[in-house]
């Protein structure tokens, strides 16, 4: 009875169709066609580019130019696109393309992950979207080729386009992108495409509203007004990559001596304050920064992007919420406050639940990989391990997909830890927390309350 009940919930499909996806990706990469001459891939380094690829997070267990072959590269940018849209906006996007009927609670479970309001005209909507995220990717793609002079060619310009879109961080060379570090250019071009990817679809749909009506004629007297939501998601975003920038440009390059200029030297850090937060790129080499940038950058990657966007992590909407509530509760409010409007208590109590539940997983995962990788070694030869584990691990469930080079090495039972973690960040806790409750019946009764001494 609680199987037939778990089957028929919308909120049961996304987590399929992600689950299938991973499957046939990890088996077409397994396939000689997918690979260049010679190089051997094993399962289940198949299935952890595949997690990694339809989750957009990034992280790699091999090299994607040198393992894989054109259409091993092209299976894994099919699967960055799936991922950045949705598996469930395409779904819903082929069902109504052949004008099949999509119910009622299909329409408020894509509206749920997509808007913050469930009342939109879907089919048009989610056409929107394909068509936004087509042309920003194709018109990335012919930057990124004019920006580099030819040396991305299209076809390569075109995967980091897609890649940096859907904030997904896969990159065909070695080093990221650190031999574009200098090139203002390139590094603007890649922070346009995560900040678009990050925003979330109806923010960036709305804000452009909003510009071109501010562009227009002042006689207009009926111009777009952002929305209350729009204005959290974008302020939010604001505060965290400047108050991130400047963290790394003073613990990085203020506080210990290096050869950059401070414009190169800013620029980098203004670039990994951006990509950190889900998008996984970097123009510096991340396993040679201080521990203090290493802390910035973890806490970032935890928050991630905005609710609806293709970046993971517990999205800038609950921190902001959470800091709102501490901020209400310092001022002794009953309302959790930001700006001009109240967060409802369902609201406030949801940013609770994923901050619980994501810090709860990630502490899990901790001591897990801390136990399969470290758990026979004493601390004085395994130093700087549980810095390295614990930032690896923000990375997978963060989807951000940035490493200080420890997962490749990881053992089998890492990996598939980290596999996990992928894909448990990329839906979020809270998908995983409504399955479980649409199986279990109702309580109809109350029990007595009293209160605890807390504190």
């Amino acid at each position: 009875m609680k199987i037939k009940r778990l089957i028929s919930q919308p909120l049961i499909f996304p987590i399929l169709f992600f689950g299938l996806t991973i499957l046939a990706g990890s088996l077409l990469l397994s396939l000689p066609i997918s690979l260049n001459a010679n190089t051997p891939l094993s399962l289940t380094d198949a299935l952890f580019t595949a997690t990694s690829a339809t989750c957009v997070t990034g992280l790699t267990v091999v090299d994607t130019k040198n393992t894989f072959s054109e259409t091993g590269q092209l299976i894994i940018l099919f699967l960055i696109q799936i991922g950045g849209l949705g598996i469930m906006t395409l779904t819903s996007l082929a069902l109504y393309l052949f004008r099949q009927k999509v119910t009622l609670t299909d329409r408020i479970a894509v509206g749920q992950n997509l808007l913050q309001d469930p009342r939109f005209r879907l089919g048009r909507f989610l056409l929107a979207i394909v068509a936004w995220t087509i042309i920003i990717e194709l018109i990335g793609a012919g930057l990124l080729y004019w920006a580099t002079n030819g040396k991305m060619d299209f076809i390569s310009a075109l995967f980091h386009s897609i890649s940096a879109f859907c904030n997904a961080g896969f990159a065909l060379y070695n080093d990221s992108l650190s031999q574009w570090s200098d090139n203002v250019a390139v590094n603007m071009i890649f922070i346009v495409l995560i900040t678009l990817g990050g925003i979330g679809f109806f923010v960036m749909v709305e804000t452009s509203k909003w510009i071109v009506e501010r562009i227009k004629p002042k006689n207009n007297t009926n111009r777009v007004q952002l929305s209350w939501y729009s204005k959290v998601v974008l302020q939010t975003s604001f505060y965290l990559v400047i108050g991130g920038t400047l963290a790394i440009f003073i613990t990085e390059f203020i506080i210990q001596t290096h050869s950059l200029s401070w414009f190169s030297a800013l620029l980098a850090s203004f670039f990994q304050a951006v990509t950190c937060r889900t998008a996984g790129f970097n123009t510096l080499p991340i396993g040679e920064l201080t521990n203090v940038t290493l802390l910035i950058m973890m806490a970032l990657m935890f928050v991630g992007a905005a609710p609806g966007s293709c970046g993971g992590g517990i999205k800038v909407t609950s921190i902001r919420v959470l800091f709102a509530f501490l901020h209400s509760e310092l001022k002794g409010r009953e309302q959790t406050v930001i700006g001009k409007m109240a967060v409802t208590r369902d609201s406030v109590r949801r940013a609770l639940s994923i901050f619980s539940f994501s810090a709860i997983i990630v502490i899990g995962a901790v001591l897990v990989l801390c136990l399969s990788e470290t758990g026979g070694i004493a601390h004085s030869e395994s130093r700087g391990q549980f810095l390295e584990i614990s930032f690896e691990v923000i990375s997978a469930y963060g989807t951000a997909g940035i490493s200080t080079g420890l997962t490749p090495t990881l053992s089998i039972f890492g990996k598939y830890t980290l596999i996990i973690l992928m894909f448990l960040g990329r839906l979020g806790p809270l998908v995983f927390i409504g399955v479980l409750h649409t199986i279990q019946s109702r309580e109809l009764f109350t029990r007595p309350e009293s209160n605890l001494l807390i504190g």
